[in-house]
């Protein structure tokens, strides 16, 4: 990439393993997935360099979560477990939000390291999934610096916080990587602090949903792409009248695409790399794998043309509905 900073390629001040984070990461895959097919993916994705992994506790089930298929994974490739940072959300409720307290915290870690024992793969990075605004943040990260010092987790990650609280964490312990929503489509980072704080302090950026929860693929075009009961009709930039306004940047940056004859994604988890961070892409699909790690070379000019896109065309639509969007750390 020609703009913005190079990706980090490790954690910097905490030592969590001997692998230091690729260019590329995963969102080990949490949909309904015979777990045969999603190893699949996911040996894909570490053999094409993807070695950051991330997952989380309610992903699933209690019974079926992304911590079993992990475990399911590396009793099958224990060689692999030395070649994946492994990164894990805890200490959240789908309904409930987020429990920051040291005693919900170390449940959360303790319910995890049940699933999946140390022996089969540490957990390199454990991270709320949400701020608690309850709970004071130095509260929340001296309990998992005590249990790095325990030797329950490796490192200590945050997640949708914000700059401030960046900072705060920061002075307590060394944090291993920051979880954002960083895309095209969500360029938030970038414009109010949390991007520019995590490269002063040297924090690495693990970007998720880098193609925009698949707006960013170019398979949807209409409400009618989506089945009844997919997921995202509950987000409001999916919705019939915000939709068709986000199609316009679609179209405006696939159009960049074939010009240089690659994918759209491709273009748009790219663009994510350009700004510094580790694109996490999610997919149930191998091939759809090696294809979101090719990274393709963006010039300052097409980077400029991306630039000059977002600016003309809106996005139509907040990240989340009104139950998810209270829990961000605004």
């Amino acid at each position: 990439m020609t703009k913005g900073r190079t990706a980090p390629t490790s954690i910097g001040g905490n030592a969590i393993g001997p692998v230091g984070f690729g260019m590329l990461g995963l969102t080990v895959p949490w949909a309904p997935i015979e777990y045969p097919v999603a190893i699949k993916v996911m040996k894909t994705a570490l053999e094409q360099g993807a070695n950051f992994w991330n997952g989380g506790i309610f992903y699933g089930t209690p019974e079926a979560n992304s911590l079993h298929l992990l475990k399911y994974y590396f009793e099958k490739y224990p060689e692999d477990a030395g070649k994946v940072v492994l990164s894990i959300k805890g200490a959240f409720d789908m309904k409930e939000g987020p429990d920051g307290s040291p005693e919900g915290i170390r449940a959360s870690v303790e319910d995890a390291i049940k699933v999946l024992p140390p022996a089969v793969k540490s957990i390199d990075i454990f991270q709320c999934a949400r701020v608690d605004p309850n709970v004071q943040i130095e509260t929340s990260v001296q309990e998992l610096a005590q249990l790095v010092q325990e030797g329950k987790i490796g490192g200590v990650g945050l997640s949708e916080a914000n700059a401030n609280t960046i900072r705060r964490a920061q002075a307590v312990h060394p944090i291993a990587a920051v979880e954002i929503e960083l895309s095209l489509f969500t360029p938030d980072p970038l414009r109010n602090g949390i991007a520019e704080t995590c490269h002063e302090l040297q924090i690495p950026i693990a970007a998720y949903s880098p193609v925009s929860r698949g707006l960013l693929t170019g398979s949807l075009r209409a409400p009618s792409d989506l089945s009844s009961n997919d997921f995202r009709l509950r987000y409001p930039r999916f919705q019939p009248q915000n939709l068709s306004q986000n199609v316009k940047l679609v179209e405006a940056v696939e159009q960049i695409a074939e010009r240089k004859q690659v994918s759209l994604a491709q273009v748009a988890i790219s663009w994510v790399y350009a700004q510094g961070a580790i694109p996490i892409p999610g997919s149930t699909k191998a091939e759809r794998v090696e294809e979101n790690c090719k990274l393709v070379e963006l010039s300052e000019d097409e980077l400029e043309e991306l630039g000059g896109i977002l600016e003309k065309f809106p996005v139509g639509g907040g990240r989340y509905g009104e139950v998810q969007q209270r829990f961000l750390n605004g």
